[in-house]
């Protein structure tokens, strides 16, 4: 089941997924040693959508959206998703973004841009693919993976 996020009940556990997720310094842009306060200030942040993917009353995943850009660019949606480490390689990832893909376009949103998708994290880029996104910019040197140094960053874009 998706729903929207409560700030208090689900802070705990969108922590914990946030908090292992960012762990590797690899896929996502926060800082691996980021406080509680921060990261949670930016996933619950007023311009943002978020939601949660339970199964049998367990958080699965989480993931937002928002727009991209202000005002003549708003049009333009931009989201992240997150998978427990408990519920990977059961589809959750590919049913959030499809989820976010129709909401997006429910709340007024004409296109969906992924500003920085890192270059070595393949199944991620299978999986945008696969719901359409392509490839429409590659950011050299844009990400500071936390094993392999500075590598690209890819900009993915899809029409709603």
């Amino acid at each position: 089941m998706i729903r929207l996020t409560d700030k208090i009940q689900d802070a705990d556990a969108t922590w914990a997924i946030i908090q292992d997720v960012i762990k590797t310094g690899d896929t996502w842009v926060f800082d691996p040693l980021s406080s509680r306060e921060k990261i949670l200030d930016y996933w619950f942040a007023s311009d943002k959508f978020s939601y949660v993917y339970e199964i049998e009353g367990r958080i699965a995943g989480i993931f937002f959206f928002k727009a991209n850009q202000p005002d003549l660019a708003a049009h333009v949606a931009n989201a992240g998703y997150m998978v427990h480490p408990d519920f990977r390689g059961r589809g959750i990832a590919e049913a959030m973004c499809r989820f976010s893909l129709l909401a997006a376009k429910e709340e007024g949103f004409l296109a969906m841009q992924f500003n920085i998708v890192i270059a070595s994290n393949e199944g991620a880029i299978r999986l945008w693919k696969k719901c359409g996104f392509e490839t429409v910019g590659i950011l050299p040197k844009a990400f500071k993976h936390q094993q392999n140094g500075f590598i690209d960053a890819l900009v993915m874009y899809r029409w709603l």
